[in-house]
Formats: C-alpha cells, structure tokens, sequence
C-alpha cells in the first residue's frame, strides 16, 4: 500500500543523515519514478524533505524536523529505554528499537545501559502478551469486550466497556465499566479467559476521579491478621512486607500484624508457611488452619487403609 511505503520513506528518512533514490526504489520495489512521486507526497504533507543532485546528493530531512538527542541527558534517554524495555517483555512489537531507531544516526549512535532490565512478563508470557494486544486495541477503537471470568466464588461472563490496562503489585489488571453490575471494576488478566469482541462500540464515560483511585480496589473490607511466625521465615516477611513488618517477642518468634483485603488470599499465604505459624486474629482463620489439621490427618488414615488393603 502506498501509504505504507511513504511511512516506511519517513522513518528511513529519520534515521539516516542521507538516502538516494535508488537506494529507496530497491528497497520498496518500485521505480525511481515512484519514490520522487512519493516524496513530492511527502512535501506536500508538510515535511521538510531535501533533495540534492549530483554524486554526492541524495534526499534527506532537514535537522531542525528531526529529534535532538541534545534535549535529553544520559540518564533521561537511560530512563526512557529502561521503561521501554519494560513495555517491550509483554508486546508484540519492539518500541524500545523503533525509538533507538529514531534517535541514532551513524555519527551518533545511542547506546543502551543495561544496568537497569525491567521485565513485566509472566509464566503464561503468550497468553498474557495476546490479551494485552486485544484489549489495547479494543481501548483505542473504544470497542466493548466480553470474557471468561473466574473468581471466588465461582465463574462468569463479563461485558465490560475497557478504559486502562494497569499494572500492579506483581498482576496485570484491565479497568473498565462493567455493563452487567453498571459500575466501575478491575479485573486480573491471569482470571479472564477467552477475550472477544461484543461487536459494540461505546462512548467514553467521565470517570470520577474517586474510580481512577486504584489503591481501594485492594484495600476495602480489610481483614486484620495477627500471627507469630518462626524466626526461620523472616527472610519471607521481609520480602513480601518490609523489615519493619514485624515486631520480635522475646521468645524469638516475630509478630507479624497485617491487614488483607481477601480472605482467601490471607488464608492460602497462612497456610503456605505450614507449621511455621501460629494464628492468633481471626479466630475464623485459627478455626480454618485446625480443620486443615484434621482433614489432613484423616486423609492420612485412609491413604493408610489403602495401602494394606
């Protein structure tokens, strides 16, 4: 397509110093004719193409049109890249090599520190990479979504209207307006299955600020945990919660008092600690963790019974 080959002309034309027609001709298969049809396009668009005759000429961009490097330090371009890299670990396509792209020539090239790697990608990196693909493109062509939903409580569709695709706290989450409960909501991407285009488009809503306010989504309803962890699992409490999460009593153990949005959430990381943890707040799940105890004990007796039979 023609408009293809002239945004292909402008990003080489951004690129380097200096190109003739030839050059471009071969590379897009067609005639020198075309390329100096097609920068006439160019020009008449309003970039400032210049095109010089002789041995030494060639078409090029005037440098007041280009990017200067100069506006930004090393640290900003270092920043910016490492930001890229970070966008690049779960997309489809390199904006980190496209922007190197713009901002190199062959008398200045940029160079990339890598002493800094962000990597947002995860076990399901292909799946994850693909929704994120979609629902980029269903925000951008303000398209309305369903999909499989899977929660506590069980499974659903949902049909929502997506307005931002949000990383937090480790998870990738779309935020839209839900169409079946009418309200605002936030939903994990790891939950969300079988993505596919309603067919509809919408009208962005005004969101009130108060929605565009992530943190209550995880901080509603809050339960309060209270527990004495072995002194072997400070190395966990510190990195999931800091190295002032806990308080050391003076048989040694580390009391740890938190607040958890999700029951279930606070009760599967209970439980992962085994018998390293003792529960003392909620009493619900003191009550869980003593249930667990004897299922498991009872599950012990029948894998036995099995055995000898």
């Amino acid at each position: 397509m023609k408009i293809d080959r002239l945004i292909g002309i402008i990003m080489i034309l951004l690129q380097k110093d200096k190109v003739t027609a030839p050059e471009l001709a071969e590379r897009f298969e067609v005639s020198r004719r075309t390329i100096h049809r097609d920068i006439d396009d160019i020009c008449k668009a309003g970039i400032p193409v210049i095109t010089v005759q002789g041995s030494n000429g060639g078409i090029s961009i005037c440098d007041s049109y280009k990017i200067d490097k100069a506006l930004f330090n090393y640290d900003e371009l270092q920043a910016v890249f490492s930001g890229l890299k970070g966008i690049d670990s779960i997309s489809e396509n390199s904006y980190l090599t496209k922007m190197v792209e713009k901002l190199s020539s062959k008398k200045n090239p940029v160079e990339i520190d890598n002493t800094i790697i962000i990597d947002l990608a995860s076990h399901y990196q292909k799946p994850l990479t693909q929704k994120i693909e979609f629902i980029k493109t269903a925000i951008q062509n303000r398209q309305c979504i369903s999909f499989q939903y899977f929660y506590q409580k069980g499974e659903g569709i949902r049909k929502i209207e997506p307005y931002h695709l949000i990383f937090k706290w480790s998870s990738w989450y779309v935020f839209g307006y839900c169409l079946d409960r009418e309200a605002y909501r936030l939903f994990k991407l790891n939950r969300l299955w079988n993505i596919c285009f309603l067919g509809e488009g919408f009208t962005p809503r005004k969101i009130p600020e108060k929605e565009l306010q992530f943190d209550h989504y995880f901080s509603s309803n809050s339960i309060h945990l209270k527990a004495l962890f072995s002194s072997s699992e400070k190395y966990r409490l510190i990195e999931e919660y800091g190295i002032d999460s806990y308080q050391i009593t003076d048989t040694g153990q580390l009391l740890l008092e938190r607040d958890f949005v999700s029951y279930e959430n606070m009760r599967a990381w209970i439980f992962s600690f085994g018998d390293k943890v003792s529960v003392i707040e909620p009493v619900q799940l003191f009550e869980d963790r003593k249930q667990q105890a004897e299922n498991i004990l009872l599950m012990k007796s029948r894998d036995d019974t099995i055995k000898q039979i």
